[in-house]
């Protein structure tokens, strides 16, 4: 008889797992050939060694933009495999997340200038590819009418499946792929699933571009949508809805469902991409921050740098686990990386007591309730706990903490003081016990206005939430209504940073300075799938086209197409001279030209929102640009701390030596030319010095003076103090250094190097660690 631990320990020895084999740059050949490899490969590790057997294990082969493959493998099979002279790394293929209009507009009127002056300058040869959970190809946002014949260039395909046809899409939309590899982890849902009530989406429902999540048609729209007039979501955020280069072309490429997003099919799709021929990837995906790997692991990251390799810019959201410190993701300096922003435009839902005070909250409701009809009874959840129940339980409406018979046809009222139960909960647990309204008090969040659908709900923030207790406390009856919610355009302060913005430093590395940049993606209205979900749709009404949306997911197609628009006007920019221009010209300040702020108030610095905000137009004339080169991110790696032979092994070159001085993660700073400066360390009486070199890409004959915003007890000193430029595409060399000074105090200071030719302003941002 078998010994039942002995079989256990069997079937876990050969338990299959999926795992990504990363070989580096592509060896040359045709598929066929680099899968047949990839196959000898298997065997010469293989438990089995079956052909047929072992060819069935492989999901995914990669080989246009880089070289690798996924398979079935047990543990035992991909510790081996690690260990083969070709391997650059063997990672597992685990679950990625989705980090879930008159944003364009607010962005323009920030920047100052006249958009209808220099948006002509856009054309529409340039192709953005989303991976995403595919695209709902009806929504109006991807109309063709008007545009040009596709671009000769393009290589991909629009694939079919049961409820896609090649007919959908067209010379906007003009590619759709889809990847049915899921990773061992997809059960773990990705953010957006959480408490959807969504059922996990039929095998056959897969196998198609289509997208029946609606979080990849918001993100297309988002960064190359064509101008709809009269967009609105029942009624809130009315006006033209429009991505940031409306003439551009988007290609889809669906590696998500609700259940997550698999690794393998990612990497699949950036290779894909690269090889059909898109000029910017938009990537709104992420591992979590507690998660994070190495460089070589991180499947986004290695993707990434093989696409920027071949000249594409790829652009990922920072992730939305702020605001706390190094929670930042997709941190790579490879990658732009987008911190989200709040707009000018806030959704007020206005709570009306029975002695006649507003108060003025923050939510997206369509009830029925109004100042001529029924007012509705107040109880707090503590005076409503069911029995045996804990008062801090109740108080947090949490799950089957209400007693229903104290709270039907009442607004109840809760607060925040338990992370774990989310609002989507706390609404669940009101409606479900019969209430007829919630009032959450609870700052967290609060400028991100929650959908609540028709169930009457309104956010406010600590303090204001303290006057309805007042008022509850002294009136023997009190009673309240919850207006429907109105949408308040102009509103100030904006931008400010989003509460669940993922904060710097990264935490594979403080020697870049992350997240890049920032932009809208706080309530970001843009194209969604139909909803089927009643309880989404107010009563009377049909679903809407549009969605409102909010993540750092929304924020990273904005920058996607502004990257797009810039490309545009110059179609021979690398994508680090994109990047560049993008970063040198953000805004920091804010509607009210003072400083832009963080979520807690206090000034945002450059780990909250790295060079500032966004300003598409003023990136079209950077004046001058910062062009990182692959050799610097290899040399990154080298000064990181991997080896010679590996790095030579990504770079594809075989005559690539890391530089002196590597691996040393101080000299990273240094080394590479970058549009930023982190220094993860200064010591007092050792002065850091970082060197820069700029290109002029503005007029001949300028020259740029420079500026320093430096903090005190921080010595910041430049030379040269002037830059001189005979002629466009010249370079000029910088070094600036930093040493502290009297009253320096430790830990991060931030400030910037600005230079400027009176014509344009050349902003750097630094962070310096004083320790």
């Amino acid at each position: 008889m078998v010994n039942r631990a002995h079989f256990v320990i069997l079937v876990l020895a050969y338990r299959l797992l999926s795992y990504v084999v990363y070989l580096g740059s592509p060896s040359g050949g045709d598929a066929e050939a680099v899968r047949a490899s990839h196959l000898q490969m298997l065997s010469s590790i293989a438990v089995q060694s079956d052909e047929e057997e072992r060819a069935s294990t492989v999901t995914q082969s990669y080989h246009h933009a880089f070289e690798g493959f996924a398979a079935e493998l047990t543990e035992e099979e991909a510790a081996a495999l690690s260990g083969h002279e070709r391997v650059v790394s063997v990672f597992r293929d685990r679950a990625l997340q989705l980090h879930t209009t008159r944003s364009w507009d607010f962005l323009d009127a920030q920047s100052g200038l006249r958009a209808e002056r220099l948006g002509h300058r856009a054309t529409g040869d340039v192709i953005i590819g989303v991976i995403d959970t595919g695209v709902w190809p009806e929504a109006p946002s991807f109309n063709d009418a008007g545009m040009r014949g596709v671009p000769a260039r393009w290589r991909g395909v629009c694939m079919e499946g049961p409820d896609f046809k090649k007919s959908d899409c067209n010379k906007k939309l003009i590619g759709a792929r889809y990847y049915g590899s899921q990773p061992d982890s997809a059960a773990s849902a990705s953010p957006n699933a959480s408490l959807s009530g969504a059922a996990p989406l039929p095998a056959e429902t897969a196998g198609s571009p289509r997208d029946t999540v609606g979080h990849g048609t918001h993100c297309a729209s988002t960064a190359a949508g064509a101008a709809v007039a009269g967009a609105d979501y029942y009624g809130l955020a009315r006006g033209t809805a429009k991505g940031g280069a409306p003439a551009s072309r988007v290609a889809t490429y669906k590696v998500c469902t609700l259940g997550g997003c698999s690794s393998s099919a990612l990497l699949k799709a950036v290779d894909d991409a690269v090889s059909d021929g898109v000029d910017v990837i938009s990537i709104s995906i992420g591992m979590s921050s507690a998660l994070a790997s190495d460089f070589l692991s991180d499947p986004i990251a290695l993707g990434a740098f093989h696409a920027n390799q071949r000249g594409v810019l790829v652009v990922c959201s920072g992730g939305n686990d702020g605001p706390t410190p190094y929670t930042v993701v997709n941190s790579a300096p490879w990658i732009l990386t987008v911190a989200a922003s709040t707009i000018d435009r806030t959704f007020q839902s206005s709570v009306v007591l029975g002695n006649g005070n507003v108060i003025k909250g923050v939510a997206i409701n369509f009830s029925n309730q109004s100042l001529s009809g029924e007012r509705y009874p107040l109880v707090t959840g503590a005076e409503a706990a069911g029995r045996y129940t804990p008062v801090s339980e109740a108080s947090n409406c949490y799950p089957g903490s209400l007693d229903a018979q104290k709270v039907a046809g009442k607004i109840v009222v809760c607060v925040g003081t338990n992370s774990m139960v989310s609002r989507r909960v706390k609404k669940l647990v009101a409606e479900g016990s019969g209430a007829s309204g919630l009032v959450l008090i609870d700052d967290a969040q609060k400028d991100v206005a929650f959908d609540a659908g028709s169930f009457a709900f309104s956010q406010v923030g600590n303090d204001v939430g303290a006057q309805i207790l007042g008022y509850m406390i002294s009136t023997k009856n009190p009673t309240a209504v919850i207006l429907p919610t109105e949408d308040v355009k102009e509103f100030k302060p904006a931008p400010t940073v989003a509460s669940f913005s993922a904060r710097g430093p990264g935490g594979l590395t403080e020697s870049v300075l992350k997240p890049d940049l920032m932009a809208p993606g706080v309530s970001i209205l843009a194209a969604a799938m139909p909803s089927t979900d009643k309880a989404e749709v107010p009563a009377g009404k049909k679903p809407s086209a549009f969605a409102i949306k909010s993540g750092t997911s929304m924020a990273c197609p904005h920058v996607a197409g502004a990257g797009a628009f810039v490309k545009s006007a110059h179609p021979g920019w690398s994508s680090s001279m994109i990047r560049s221009a993008l970063m040198t010209t953000a805004t920091t300040t804010n509607n009210l030209g003072k400083p832009v702020a963080s979520s807690t108030g206090a000034v945002a610095t450059g780990h909250d929102m790295g060079a500032g905000e966004i300003s598409p137009l003023r990136a079209l004339s950077p004046g001058l640009v910062f062009d990182t080169t692959t050799k610097d991110y290899l040399n990154f790696l080298c000064y990181y701390g991997y080896k010679d032979k590996l790095v030579r092994k990504v770079s594809g070159d075989a005559g690539f030596a890391c530089p002196p001085g590597a691996p040393s993660p101080d000299l990273i700073a240094t080394g590479l030319n970058y549009p930023s400066i982190s220094v993860p360390r200064l010591v007092s009486g050792k002065p850091v010095a970082v060197s820069r070199t700029a290109m002029n890409v503005g007029p001949s004959n300028a020259t740029y003076v420079v500026a320093v915003e430096a903090p005190p007890g921080l010595s910041v000193k430049v030379s040269p103090e002037r830059l001189v430029f005979s002629r466009r595409w010249t370079t000029a060399a910088y070094k600036v250094t930093f040493a502290t000074a009297a009253g320096v105090s430790k830990g991060y200071a931030y400030g910037a190097v600005t230079w400027s030719d009176g014509a344009h302003s050349v902003r750097t941002p630094f962070a310096v660690n004083v320790v």
